[in-house]
This record gives C-alpha cells, structure tokens and sequence, in this order.
C-alpha cells in the first residue's frame, strides 16, 4: 500500500514547487496563441499562490496540503484524461480560503479563471480547470469524469492516513476553526463525516479505491464516534 503520510523535513518546499508549476503551465499553455506573442514568466503567479497557501490562518489548507496533493495526483496520472488541467486545479483548488467564508472554491475558480489566461492558457482548459476546483464543494464527480476522480481522490487521501495521521489532520482542521464554539464545530464536522461517510465511494479512480478506501472509511467513522461520545 503506497503511504498518504509524508516525512516532514526542514526543506523548503518552494523552489521545487515553483518548478513543477512551471513545468505544469508549459505543458498546458496553448503554443498557437501564444505565436509570435510574449511569453509570461509563470514565476510571479507561482509567488502569488504560495503567499495564498502560507496565510496565517491556515492550519490543514496549507503548502504541504498542496505538496501532498500534487504528489497524489502524480501516483495517479495514469487515470487523467487531461492531467496538466488537474495540476492546475491543484494548485486553485484552496487558493482562496477563509474558513469563515462558504464561497471559498468559488472565489478560487474565479482566479483561476483570471490568471489562467493570462499566462497563455486557452479558453477549454481554463474553464476545465475552475470547473474541477468547484468539485471540491462535493467531491462527488460524475462517473465518466476522470480527471474530476483523479482531483478528489488526491484531496481525499489525507482521509488514509495512519492513525496518528490522521489525528493530527482532523487536529489541524479544528484549529481553523478555533473561532467556532465546541459544540457548533461537532455538529457541523458531524454533519461533514456523515457527508463523506454516505459517499457510495470515496475514492473513484481503482488505485484510490482499493488502496484508500477501506482506511479512509474506518477513520471518519472513528473520528464521528469521537465526536458523538
């Protein structure tokens, strides 16, 4: 069983991360809009996304939320009809987050839907692009919709962790919302639980499933009766 836990070490993430976005928008880019035009440097907006990604009141939506999902969907690109496009939404998917806000994954569509163009990515794939950062309000894509599998298996993999991982998961989850009194937090993560929990599937693509499905079902299923005892 491929691990969803990651070794924590000192690195800095950044510079490998501004890489792979680079290497992403390349490979996404439409070459025939772009002749003869120039090129902008995706670097900036890799900057932009970080500074998002770093905001002082993130504690799971966070760098390595996003290192950690990129890294799923690396595991899993074979299932990916388009997979540059589900990079991206990867990289769009929490890029705006308040957790006192409920608009989150559109207002992250909607920069999608700004900045994309802007570095040459064509009208198709933009619009692909905000529409599977907008999945992530259900995680729930639709059966002939691999690259939507491909996306919410990555985001869901946390839910696989081992015990201890996941602890420290669902930890880090309550922490944003430190600003909601104990017992409005259990009915509304109760309510969240039993959401993924009636899911006919959690995970979509087949590696997801046979490798995650089963730890991620008893997990939320622990952390419910934790919350309900």
């Amino acid at each position: 069983m491929t691990s969803v836990s990651r070794v924590v070490d000192n690195a800095d993430p950044a510079p490998d991360l501004r890489r792979r976005w680079a290497a992403t928008v390349a490979e996404a880019r439409d070459s025939r809009a772009l002749e003869g035009a120039a090129r902008p440097d995706p670097t900036p907006y890799a900057d932009n996304l970080l500074a998002r990604w770093s905001e002082p009141q993130r504690r799971y939506h966070t760098v390595a939320h996003l290192t950690a999902v990129l890294d799923r969907i690396d595991e899993l690109a074979d299932y990916a009809d388009d997979l540059p496009v589900v990079q991206l939404a990867a990289w769009f998917h929490d890029a705006v987050y308040r957790p006192d806000r409920s608009e989150n994954e559109e207002r992250s569509a909607a920069l999608a839907e700004r900045a994309l163009p802007e570095l040459g990515v064509g009208p198709a794939r933009t619009a692909e692009v905000a529409r599977l950062v907008r999945l992530t309000v259900t995680h729930d894509p639709a059966p002939d919709d691999r690259d939507g599998d491909v996306l919410c298996d990555a985001d869901l993999a946390v839910l696989a962790g081992s015990p201890d991982s996941y602890a420290a998961y669902a930890a880090a989850v309550r922490e944003e919302y430190a600003f909601v009194p104990d017992p409005e937090f259990t009915v509304g993560r109760s309510a969240v639980l039993r959401q993924l929990l009636a899911l006919p599937r959690l995970f979509r693509t087949p590696m997801g499933y046979d490798q995650w499905e089963h730890t991620a079902r008893r997990n939320l299923a622990t952390e419910l009766d934790l919350l309900s005892g």
